[in-house]
């Protein structure tokens, strides 16, 4: 390319290139001024509908006409290469004068802050225009040799915003400048430029990142979870109204940043200045967060105290109906039940799960009556906001739930999401109100997620069809109990899951718009079936339907990103899963799974600790922790934590496993062949997850063997084959051909 003509520009030299294109200094001969070239990717230039959107971006970011904005000369198209012209910067990016100061050294204050104003400025005029940048950073601000900051590639980043994570060219520096809704995949205003801005700012101000990490992960997990301290600790020339101001634009939450960058600039003055800057203004009242509630379980109050089912289940029909309300937060069943039978301070369960509202009720039943007691708390100030009692036959439950849910919508002044209405919160599945009894049964043991439990819900969902053959709700029941009883290792695959599969079936035929059936299907086409492609259509089509259902979220993150290595999206997933469910144990440990498969030890030692604080007797956790311990080779740590796994299990095959695994890999063969021994014994009379066996023969080194089991794992359609390719107590069988016919079989990729 350097040395031939495009058109009228000569191109003279390369000057860089990145995620978003190739950069050529190049000279116009008809104007006879120097510009630069930018040629676009292939996945934009071979796209016609991407290539159309980015001509609409760079238009109307080419009509941007500030001091501080390179200017974009022109558009260009040349047998069949996209690219555009713009203004040549004779400078350095502020990146490289960041570089230049050298780690944990800041630029100069004033350097800084004129550097931080101007880019400010330029951004705004971009806003009053309604054009957001997307990826500001500081590759993307330019500073001339007299000290003016130009900014870069207005109109680029838009065009690649979806699955910016898994962009060509993305590196961990681009991931530190992202905002928090960028991460999660989210709509984006121009708040986004504001943060992306303050870490900029910030990293001008004291020579480090303020989320930092070795691995996309551990950005993507600091970004969402983690402050970081003032710079005026970390650079004694920033004052604390400065450090505050730049604390601001960093707010995880975009209604509680700045609003718009005059403001910011204002702020810097005045900090500047040493005047009084008032840093916790609170955003426009339109901005202001929506409601987010937790429904408490309902107690209960019958005489007989035999109607703990009946309140659950009340509990749970709420949650689902106030789900539904557009742009609210619901907490999950399992963090809402957390609380069950506690006596706690209403405002530190709001300090728990970062709510602003709590709904309480009880409920007493005398023989066909049922009186039910319900009220709504602002929890900021304790202030009841509404309450009701009703004194109903039990024939009423749906009308008297209908009541509840709708007096909560119209008292917190919100609408329902689109296509929903008043009358729809609660969708009557049945009009048979014995129907509806066996299935709060049904719901109320299969989350005891025991095999018994699991057992008894799936006859009670059995029963509840019996009595209402086109009941939706129980066939989604009934397809999670077999795939949870699979999922533990109750039975064999093949024995449960095409029962589930059939029974999710039935549920979207009858309801196509049934998000739990739609997860039970994504579930079932990932571990089953192995069918990639149906399994994320389900996945995306459960959450999309209800946004707010923790088990989606968490599902597509286990069961088909981590499978095939998308970590990064596989902890955008189970943040959006925790956002509703916050106190869950599975989500905790989970992901710490996910940053141990990505071989992120120290991170994944870190959260399952934190999972182990909430519940010390949590097994997963142990499981997990055993696991990471021996990657790092402290075998004494992890024999603690399994042998703690497989007594809290009852021996489960899955926990005593990898203690086999533990005892072949750390020398002591003896004590791996007893367990190996007596887990082929018990598949004699129940059955045993073939992948287990693997397992301990791959860490015994009996390669051969591993394959055999492997394969037997594979003819069972066993769903633990999904992490192969990630699982690093499988690296010793890696680079063998069978271990690659395997993946191909199941359908990864190396």
């Amino acid at each position: 390319m350097v040395g031939q003509n495009l058109a009228h520009y000569f191109i003279k030299s390369k000057i860089g290139s990145g995620g978003m294109g190739v950069v050529y200094l190049a000279e116009d001969t008809r104007l006879k001024r120097e510009v630069a070239i930018k040629f676009l990717p292939k996945q934009i230039a071979n796209e016609e509908h991407t290539r159309e959107r980015f001509k609409i971006e760079a238009q109307a970011a080419a009509a941007l006409n500030h001091p501080n904005i390179a200017t974009i000369y022109a558009i260009e198209e040349q047998q069949g290469q996209l690219y555009i012209v713009m203004e040549y910067i004779d400078g350095q990016s502020l990146e490289a004068l960041v570089a230049a100061a050298g780690t944990a050294s800041p630029l100069p204050l004033e350097e800084a802050l004129h550097y931080a104003l101007q880019a400010a400025r330029g951004l705004q005029a971009a806003h009053d225009k309604g054009i957001v940048h997307r990826d500001i950073k500081p590759a993307n601000l330019m500073v001339t040799s007299g000290g003016q900051l130009k900014i870069l590639d207005f109109g680029l980043a838009k065009t690649g915003q979806p699955d910016r994570l898994t962009q060509v060219g993305m590196t961990v520096g681009t991931i530190a400048f992202m905002s928090p809704e960028q991460t999660r995949g989210e709509e984006v205003d121009h708040r986004t430029d504001i943060w992306s801005l303050g870490v900029a700012i910030y990293e001008m101000l004291c020579g480090e990142l303020p989320f930092k990490g070795h691995y996309e992960q551990a950005i993507i997990y600091s970004i969402l979870n983690e402050d970081p301290p003032s710079l005026d600790t970390l650079n004694e020339k920033v004052s604390p109204e400065l450090a505050a101001v730049v604390a601001r634009t960093l707010q995880k939450e975009a209604g509680k940043r700045y609003q718009n960058l005059s403001d910011f600039v204002e702020d810097i003055e005045k900090a500047r200045s040493g005047k009084k800057v008032e840093t916790t203004a609170q955003a426009p009242a339109q901005e202001s967060a929506p409601p987010s509630i937790v429904v408490l379980p309902f107690a209960d109050m019958s005489a007989e105290k035999d109607q703990e089912y009946f309140c659950d289940g009340m509990t749970d029909e709420l949650i689902d109906a106030l789900a539904k309300v557009e742009g609210w937060r619901v907490v999950s069943r399992t963090s809402a039940f957390a609380f069950k039978g506690k006596v706690v301070d209403i405002r530190a369960i709001g300090e728990q799960l970062r709510v602003s509202h709590a709904l309480e009720g009880s409920l007493r039943k005398a023989g066909n009556r049922v009186r039910i007691s319900s009220q709504l708390t602002n929890i900021a100030d304790g202030f009841q906001m509404w309450s009701e009692r009703y004194d109903r036959e039990i024939d009423d439950v749906f009308a008297i739930q209908e009541d509840i849910a709708t007096s909560i919508v119209s008292k917190l002044k919100s609408k329902l999401v689109q296509g929903e209405s008043e009358a729809s919160l609660f969708k009557r599945y049945t009009e048979n109100i014995d129907a509806y009894h066996l299935y709060l049964q049904a719901r109320f043991e299969l989350n005891k997620r025991t095999e018994s439990g699991l057992k008894r819900g799936i006859e009670l969902c059995e029963q509840a069809i019996a009595m209402e053959p086109d009941y939706a709700l129980a066939y989604a029941g009934l397809a999670d109990g077999y795939i949870l009883l699979s999922f533990q290792g109750h039975a064999a695959p093949q024995q449960l899951l095409p029962r589930a599969k059939q029974a999710a079936q039935r549920a979207l035929e009858i309801d196509e718009k049934l998000a739990e059936a739609h997860t039970s299907m994504g579930c079932i086409a990932a571990t089953y079936d192995h069918d990639w492609s149906t399994a994320k259509a389900e996945f995306e089509r459960a959450a999309a339907l209800k946004p707010n259902y923790a088990t989606a979220h968490h599902w597509y993150a286990v069961w088909y990103l981590m499978p095939r290595g998308h970590f990064s999206r596989a902890l955008i997933a189970f943040m959006k899963a925790q956002e509703h469910d916050p106190l869950s144990l599975i989500l905790k440990s989970g992901i710490g799974w996910q940053f141990l498969l990505a071989r992120n030890y120290s991170m994944a030692a870190t959260q399952l600790r934190k999972a182990l604080d909430l519940e010390p007797n949590f097994v997963v956790a142990y499981d997990l922790l055993g696991q990471v311990y021996i990657q790092t080779k402290q075998y004494t740590l992890a024999e603690e934590a399994l042998k703690k796994a497989v007594e809290l299990s009852g021996r489960r095959a899955l926990s005593y496993s990898s203690l086999a695994y533990l005892y072949a890999v750390s020398g002591r063969r003896d004590e791996a062949e007893h367990i190996l021994r007596q887990l082929k014994a018990q598949a004699a009379t129940s059955y045993i997850s073939s992948y287990d066996i693997a397992l301990i023969y791959a860490g015994l080194g009996e390669v051969d063997e591993a394959f055999a089991w492997l394969q037997k794992a594979f003819d069972e359609h066993n769903g633990w084959l999904n992490f192969l390719n990630v699982e690093p107590r499988f690296d010793s069988l890696r680079g063998d051909h069978r271990f690659d016919e395997l993946t191909q079989k199941v359908g990864l990729t190396r």
